[in-house]
């Protein structure tokens, strides 16, 4: 039986790092990350922008240093302050994944189940086909109306609105 070879952090830089983040380290192995969209892109800067506005510092993409054998990059973290270094290297206050087309959920489920390992305060999934939001609580997803004190419908109002104001500026 043929055995994968796990990646040193090292080597997968060396073969991924030029990829534009497509990649995540996982325990040794290259997983790929979901192409972004424009939903998407908007979803993480609202989310931000909201978690901002609520007192946290936000950040988008943001590689989690916080075990050598992982570097995920959530959607979303936000934190109370920010970290002395370039990378988070502790848990972050909030933590958003934003569900997207073709993602793989039993991935999903493992890295939150690590980001609540690894000491992270709030985990969330945000799913934009139903315009739900779940959070990550010892092993299981609960559906939620409130993402870190933001109504949920806060949320999807913004969108909304960002796209009303694209369509009318574009007639």
């Amino acid at each position: 039986m043929a055995t994968a070879i796990k990646l040193s952090f090292e080597q997968f830089q060396e073969q991924y790092g030029q990829s534009n983040g497509a990649y995540e380290f996982w325990y040794g192995e290259a997983v790929p990350k979901a192409m972004p969209t424009w939903l998407h892109a908007l979803l993480q800067k609202i989310i931000g922008r909201l978690l901002d506005e609520k007192g946290f510092v936000s950040g988008g993409e943001v590689e989690l240093r916080i075990v050598t054998e992982a570097h995920p990059r959530p959607d979303v973290i936000a934190v109370t302050k920010l970290p002395s270094g370039l990378y988070q290297t502790e848990g972050a206050a909030v933590v958003v994944e934003i569900i997207s087309e073709g993602d793989d959920l039993r991935y999903l489920r493992e890295k939150c189940r690590r980001y609540q390992e690894w000491g992270c305060g709030r985990i969330y999934a945000v799913d934009p086909s139903d315009r739900s939001v779940s959070e990550w609580r010892d092993g299981s997803f609960t559906k939620q109306f409130n993402l870190a004190g933001i109504p949920t419908q806060r949320i999807w109002e913004v969108l909304d609105s960002v796209y009303s104001e694209e369509r009318n500026s574009q007639q």
